[in-house]
């Protein structure tokens, strides 16, 4: 076999290699469940769409008060007994003032630590809350015999937006999460009950600068910045054009979903657009026959630092449960 047939099966993953971190390619929505019922319709519709969503069960906001210690228990049953799930499952525990937030991560990693794709955690006022909890999620980990499980992050205070650059720099995090309502409520009335919704989310310079801030951070630090909930649940177009005002005009590359019929216009619209996969996995499959040299497409030329945009899109679209091509999809997966 010659060098250049050799070469040209290189897989991009090998050949496209980037120093420093790589950003993660995951779903492009986080859906949130708070209970038994909706945990179980959650998983069920996660098979049904082949993974192309992020399940959170919610052990914060969605456990009762009192009875939070048999919640974390049930979370951690429901996992341990979901097997070969179709997408990633993570918690989403208390933040680092509730007197309960230890003994959710105790109990989770304890009963079902090796099936925890991710940690959500809320409310931090700044990077040493986060590290706090990091440190004690890594010592639990250890002692139930799983790997630490990365962590998702809501900046909801002023605190952790100041220090969203810190935070986005720790290693085990994974995601930057936007908690609007909590932010909103933040501003002790400045800020009116319309900031949480649209147009004024994304008009409101107060809002416009911490979410422009909070995706610049994330992504400067190779973390995906997921976009906050829709108050609209059972309106899929307002849904859908949130989704797409946070990817196209924020840099958002994920969003949360609050209701099972927000998940597919989430989906739709913080996928890439089916065009640019369709060239992106076109230039890809061109560049690995050239052996990752530069080539001529369509009169345009093209390299590895463009290769590399084309196979961020063509993994975020695989991610998100988009057909390929079957070139594309044989070839790079």
């Amino acid at each position: 076999m010659s060098a250049t047939t050799s070469a040209s099966v290189v897989h991009p993953r090998d050949a496209l290699h980037a120093p420093g971190r790589s950003l993660p390619v995951i779903a492009p929505c986080e859906h949130i469940a708070g209970n038994e019922k909706m945990i179980a319709k959650a998983i069920a519709m996660q098979r049904e769409l082949r993974g192309a969503f992020d399940l959170t069960c919610d052990c914060e906001d969605g456990a009762t008060v009192g009875a939070e210690r048999d919640h974390a228990t049930m979370v951690a049953r429901v996992l341990a007994a979901t097997h070969e799930p179709a997408g990633r499952i993570g918690v989403r525990v208390h933040d680092v003032s509730h007197p309960h937030w230890r003994a959710d991560v105790e109990i989770l990693l304890g009963g079902a630590g090796d099936r925890i794709a991710y940690l959500t955690l809320p409310k931090p006022e700044g990077v040493a809350d986060v590290a706090r909890m990091l440190d004690f999620i890594a010592r639990r980990a250890a002692l139930a015999g799983c790997a630490a499980p990365p962590a998702h992050v809501l900046i909801e205070t002023h605190g952790a937006l100041e220090q969203a650059r810190a935070i986005a720099a720790l290693t085990e995090v994974e995601t930057l999460d936007f908690g609007i309502m909590d932010f909103v409520s933040a501003h002790h009335g400045a800020l009116g009950f319309d900031a949480m919704r649209s147009p004024a989310q994304f008009e409101h310079p107060l809002l416009v600068r911490a979410k422009t801030e909070l995706v610049a951070a994330a992504l400067a630090h190779a973390v995906v910045p997921a976009h906050n909930v829709s108050l609209a649940l059972r309106d899929p177009e307002s849904v859908r054009s949130d989704a797409r005002i946070a990817r196209e005009r924020f840099g958002f590359l994920r969003m949360w979903s609050i209701h099972p019929s927000q998940i597919v216009p989430i989906v739709e619209a913080m996928s890439p657009a089916h065009a640019e996969v369709e060239r992106a996995g076109r230039i890809l499959l061109a560049a690995q026959a050239a052996g990752w040299g530069p080539i001529d497409f369509n009169g345009e030329l093209h390299d590895r630092a463009s290769y590399r945009h084309c196979w961020t899109v063509v993994q975020r679209a695989h991610a998100a449960g988009m057909p390929l091509e079957p070139g594309v999809a044989h070839a790079f997966f």
